[in-house]
C-alpha cells in the first residue's frame, strides 16, 4: 500500500473540535475547487447497500497503531480519540498541514515509505518486479494488500483484472465498501492521501504500476496492479464534486459562502 494568496483554512476546511498547532493554520488555497455535494441519492449512505463488516484481530490493531505512529510523526499531532476515530483525525490534520495538494501527497508517500525497512522494497523492486513480466510482483502485492490492509479498508478480495497487454492476471484487489473513505466522508482525503501517494509509493518504491478506482456512489474500490494510472487529465476520478456530508463541504454551505470559494481540497 500505499497517501496538494494565504488564508485561516479555520474558515472553511478545519473541523472545529480539533486543535491543531499554530503552524497549521496557514494554508494555499489557489489549487482547491468547488465542493458542490455529488447527490443526495448517492451521499445517503442509507441507501448503499450494506456490505459484511470486517471485524479487526490482535494483529490488525498493532498495523492500526503502527500506521498511526508513523502518520503522527510525519504531522508532529496526535488526537486524544483512540483508534479508528483517533486516525481519521490524524489524517485531518495532515490534509491541512500541506499548503498545496502536491505537499499533502508527498507526506502520505512518505508515511508509507516509513511502515518499510528500505533495503526490503530496493530489493524488492530489483529482483522481485521484474520477473514474468510484472505479474509475479503484481500478484504478490495484490495478496499482501488483500492479508493485510482490511484494518483499513474493510473487507476485500483478490480478483482477476484485465492487464494492458491483453492478458488477464488476478493481481487485482476489491474493496467491497472502503472504510477510510467512509469515515472520513471527504473524496479530498481519498484522492491526496490515499489513490494518489498508493499509487505513487508501488510504481516508484516498489516497481509495481497500480491503477485504484474508488466509487464514490458505493463506496467500492478497485485496485489493478500491473496497470498503469491515466494521465491526471484522464482520471475522471479527479474531476468528480466531494461527498455532500464532507465535514469540510458541511461547514462551507453552513456558513452559506459562495461556490466558488469552497475549500475542501481536491487534487485538480
Amino acid at each position: 500500500m500505499e497517501l496538494l494568496a494565504l488564508i485561516h483554512p479555520t474558515n472553511f476546511c478545519s473541523l472545529p473540535q480539533y486543535s491543531f498547532p499554530r503552524k497549521f493554520h496557514q494554508k494555499n488555497t489557489s489549487l482547491c475547487v468547488s465542493c458542490s455535494p455529488i447527490g443526495s441519492e448517492s451521499a445517503n449512505v442509507s441507501s448503499i447497500s450494506s456490505k459484511a463488516e470486517y471485524k479487526p484481530g490482535i494483529i490488525d490493531n498493532l498495523l492500526l497503531n503502527l500506521f498511526r505512529k508513523k502518520m503522527v510523526e510525519e504531522v508532529q499531532w496526535d488526537s486524544e480519540k483512540p483508534g479508528y476515530d483517533g486516525l481519521i483525525e490524524v489524517v485531518n490534520c495532515l490534509m491541512m498541514k500541506g499548503q498545496t495538494n502536491s505537499e499533502t501527497q508527498e507526506a502520505a508517500v512518505r508515511i508509507l515509505r516509513s511502515l518499510f525497512p528500505p533495503f526490503l522494497l530496493e530489493l524488492f523492486k530489483m529482483l522481485i518486479a521484474p520477473l514474468g513480466g510484472g505479474k509475479v510482483a503484481a500478484m504478490m502485492v495484490a495478496r499482501v494488500t488483500a492479508l493485510s490492509c482490511q484494518w483499513l479498508m474493510g473487507t476485500c478480495k483478490v480478483n482477476a483484472v484485465d492487464l494492458p497487454d491483453g492478458s488477464s492476471c488476478r493481481s487485482g484487489v476489491l474493496v467491497e465498501r472502503c472504510k477510510y473513505l467512509e469515515e472520513s466522508k471527504c473524496i479530498g482525503i481519498c484522492v491526496n492521501t490515499c489513490k494518489l501517494p498508493t499509487q505513487t509509493f508501488f510504481k516508484d518504491y516498489m516497481g509495481v504500476p497500480l491503477l485504484m478506482e474508488p466509487d464514490f456512489h458505493d463506496y467500492s474500490c478497485q485496485f489493478q496492479f500491473g496497470v498503469i494510472p491515466p494521465q491526471p487529465a484522464d482520471d475522471k476520478t479527479l474531476k468528480e464534486p466531494c461527498l455532500e456530508m464532507c465535514p469540510n463541504a458541511t461547514q462551507h454551505h453552513n456558513r452559506k459562502l459562495l461556490r466558488d470559494e469552497a475549500q475542501c481540497k481536491k487534487a485538480y
